[in-house]
């Protein structure tokens, strides 16, 4: 395609390739990924009697899997399969010397061969797994979760921190399609809490886990403080978010200035009071988009304008501002923006760093904002202020910890993959979903719960896993038993071994390796190599360039 065959000359790459020791075939392609390309190349590999197979093409992080399944389809060993990646460091980044490219492309494809030569089958080994599932938060993604897994005829537990089950829905009113969430929230609790397959434990938190995919063992801790220790194959986090509780715009001062979930409140409890407010007005990026805060959190502006027009349908006679900095109502939620303007809410845009300035007046308060259109302020008199304030991650630090999963700068968890694997963890058997991963509708966060569902739907319908071959093993003979491999392994596979002859030296739990290769490179005195990249293979490698 274009990304390479744009930069490098990929007719004589392929040549030269065809003089490189033991390669017996070559070929390029428009598309090596496409379906049809890996038929054909099953075909060549059994025809052929091919036992290894280089691919120079794109980043092996998104591709390689694939051309490793190719191989299995033609009879091969996974594992005997190289690929240069000419596309992410070549052609991207000498995208303007095309001569010079090619001639790395040929560089790089001459050190996949050697390696290629050196590399042996590695057997995948397969374990048993434990088809009980484990499900951390009630919000409505976890019971989401809980109940499609429990619908499926699998066990599940659900553990809430709190009493009660909901999270932070139980403080909605309407999604922004006009579905009332009280409703759908009581129809699903009530759901799981009858569910034969699903055992429910509130006032419950996570105090210890061990094992891994497949076989993990977990210790609850109810609010008495006794525990209960749990087996179970796979595990969801669904943790959720929470709402930034504001210091500015006299949050906390004035009991006129609501957060977004308080209002909602007030509509769930249909408060009479809504009716006879003249005026009122809601102000956007309270807690976001700031330098501590840096990201959108997406829901604010959708919530805003739903509000809006909720204020109006109690009292259309109410003039309703919106202050906003940019309005982000995406997708079909344009709609909602149009209907807004259509009732008469108006929308006032104003700068970070000219943010709106409130004040409590003797009837009112009083809110100042910079019209960007005139250039000059603006006063309004309002009856009730609502902050769209930022959503926040549960606390995430303690989780990150007993899973081995990473958290952003953020505290919301970060997925393996956002194309690729975007509800798996790159610790295999987790999976998250909903406001624990990022702010996001309900409607989205139901998607997310049932797409975290489905990934480990398949891993629990085949009854086992099969844990990689590509993993560190150690040479005990060479092991001083110094213990660093065991500091910066995060996956907790490295461990000391505690009896027999090699007591004391370091051992590779290869279930939880995910051949990541820290170990490897830290390892001071040369004990511990690495199945498919082994010094060798390195070596051979770096003699060629």
């Amino acid at each position: 395609g274009i990304n390479i065959g744009g930069i490098v000359d990929v007719p004589a790459v392929r040549e030269y390739a065809r003089t490189l020791p033991n390669v017996v075939h070559v070929e390029d392609n428009l598309f090596t990924c496409s379906q049809d390309t890996q038929v054909r190349m099953s075909q060549v590999i059994k025809d052929k009697g091919i036992n290894r197979m280089v691919v120079a093409a794109c980043t092996p992080l998104t591709h390689e899997a694939l051309f490793r399944e190719t191989l299995l389809e033609a009879g091969v060993n996974k594992y005997l399969f190289e690929m240069a990646n000419i596309r992410n460091q070549d052609s991207w980044v000498h995208s303007a010397n095309p001569k010079a490219a090619t001639e790395k492309a040929k560089d790089l494809v001459r050190m996949a061969v050697s390696k290629a030569v050196l590399l042996e089958p590695l057997p995948d080994t397969e374990l048993d797994l434990n088809p009980v599932s484990m499900v951390i938060g009630g919000g409505v993604a976890g019971m989401v979760a809980t109940k499609n897994l429990a619908d499926q005829g699998f066990h599940v537990h659900l553990v809430e921190r709190t009493d009660k089950l909901g999270g932070q829905a139980r403080s909605l009113y309407k999604t922004w399609k006009g579905e009332d969430i009280q409703v759908y929230l009581k129809a699903l609790t009530r759901e799981i809490e009858d569910h034969p397959n699903i055992s429910l434990h509130t006032s419950t938190e996570l105090a210890a886990v061990e094992g891994f995919v497949g076989n993990f063992k977990s210790v609850l801790k109810d609010a008495e403080g006794e525990e209960t220790s749990v087996e179970h194959g796979i595990a969801i986090i669904a943790t959720g978010g929470r709402e930034y509780k504001p210091r500015e715009y006299l949050y906390g001062e004035d009991p006129r200035v609501l957060t977004h979930l308080e209002l909602d409140r007030r509509f769930i409890d249909n408060d009479p009071a809504l009716k006879k407010i003249r005026s009122a007005a809601f102000i956007q990026c309270v807690g976001s988009r700031e330098p501590d805060r840096p990201y959108c959190s997406r829901v604010c502006c959708t919530h805003s304008v739903e509000s809006a027009l909720e204020l109006k349908r109690r009292n259309p006679e109410m003039e309703v501002y919106i202050l906003y900095r940019d309005m982000r109502t995406y997708g079909e939620r344009e709609v909602l923006f149009m209907e807004a303007r259509r009732r008469g809410v108006l929308f006032f845009r104003y700068e970070p760093e000219s943010k709106p300035k409130v004040r409590a007046g003797k009837d009112a308060l009083e809110v100042e904002i910079t019209d960007p259109i005139l250039g000059r302020p603006i006063l309004l008199r309002i009856d009730l202020l609502t902050l769209a304030t930022a959503v926040l991650p549960a606390e995430s630090e303690e989780l990150s910890k007993l899973f081995k999963v990473p958290v952003s700068e953020d505290g919301f968890f970060i997925e393996a993959h956002a194309k690729l694997r975007p509800v798996d963890f790159a610790t295999d058997g987790v999976f998250l979903c909903g406001l624990a991963h990022y702010p996001k509708s309900l409607d989205e966060s139901i998607s997310q719960a049932l797409a975290a569902a489905s990934r480990s739907t398949c891993l629990i319908a085949t009854g086992s896993v099969l844990a990689s071959g590509a993993v560190a093993y150690v040479k005990p003979a060479l092991c001083s038993g110094c213990g660093v491999c065991i500091q910066v392994c995060p996956f907790s596979a490295p461990s000391f071994v505690e009896e027999g002859p090699f007591a004391g030296k370091a051992r590779i739990n290869s279930v939880l390796c995910k051949g990541c290769g820290l170990c490897v490179a830290s390892c001071r005195s040369g004990a511990l190599n690495l199945k498919g990249v082994e010094e060798g293979q390195i070596m051979a490698m770096i003699s060629e360039i």
